[in-house]
């Protein structure tokens, strides 16, 4: 018959067993835990996809010939598809009617809405009929296309857009077929103002 110091040393066998694996499970516990939170989700990584652009354009069917600083591009303006300048991202170039082959009228804070095409040494373009030269003035070395400083616009994010369009009546999308010295508008525009942050001079 058993004792009750037998009973004793039974039960403290057991619960040093339990005990030790409690602790043993712990230990795991905590090394999982340790990994997760030191490295970020069991391991897992992130990584950041920078986009790429390529001289076909994609839907714009952007061309660009190698060292050129106007390149062209197809595009919708007004309903009708244009063959537009653009430079060598992609982005639509316009022009300013104010502007003249020797004078440029947008400067200042104009200049930060449309961005000039600024270039050094001779300019050249892929598939243009007209003339690329450059005008030296407030906004440096800027480019024209037969007689036209070329500018960018602020608002427009992709390759397709042209937003900039008509916009007061002053602003439109440089074409491969831009009249040389024609400080005017296209027949079919129809001028359209912007939502604010503009000047008083067409801009």
């Amino acid at each position: 018959m058993a004792t009750n110091g037998t009973y004793r040393r039974r039960f403290g066998a057991l619960a040093g067993l339990a005990l030790a694996a409690a602790l043993g499970l712990a230990a795991c516990g905590g090394a999982g835990a340790a990994g997760g939170g030191l490295y970020g989700g069991g391991g897992g990584s992130s990584s950041s996809g920078g986009g790429s652009s390529t001289a076909s354009g994609g839907s714009v069917n952007l061309q660009c010939a190698s060292g050129a600083a106007v390149c062209t591009k197809t595009v919708t303006v007004s309903g009708k598809s244009v063959t537009a300048l653009a430079d060598t991202k992609g982005m639509t170039l316009y022009y300013f009617t104010p502007d003249s082959a020797s004078s440029v009228t947008c400067t200042g804070s104009c200049a930060q809405m449309w961005p000039p095409l600024s270039a050094s040494g001779s300019v050249s373009g892929a598939g243009l009929s007209g003339m690329l030269t450059t005008v030296s003035g407030a906004n440096g070395s800027q480019v024209e296309y037969n007689g036209h400083p070329l500018y960018r616009y602020a608002s427009d994010t992709s390759q397709s857009d042209v937003k900039g369009e008509g916009v007061f009546g002053k602003w439109f999308v440089a074409t491969s077929d831009l009249a040389a010295g024609s400080g005017s508008a296209p027949a079919s525009a129809s001028p359209t103002t912007p939502g604010g942050g503009y000047g008083n001079g067409g801009y």
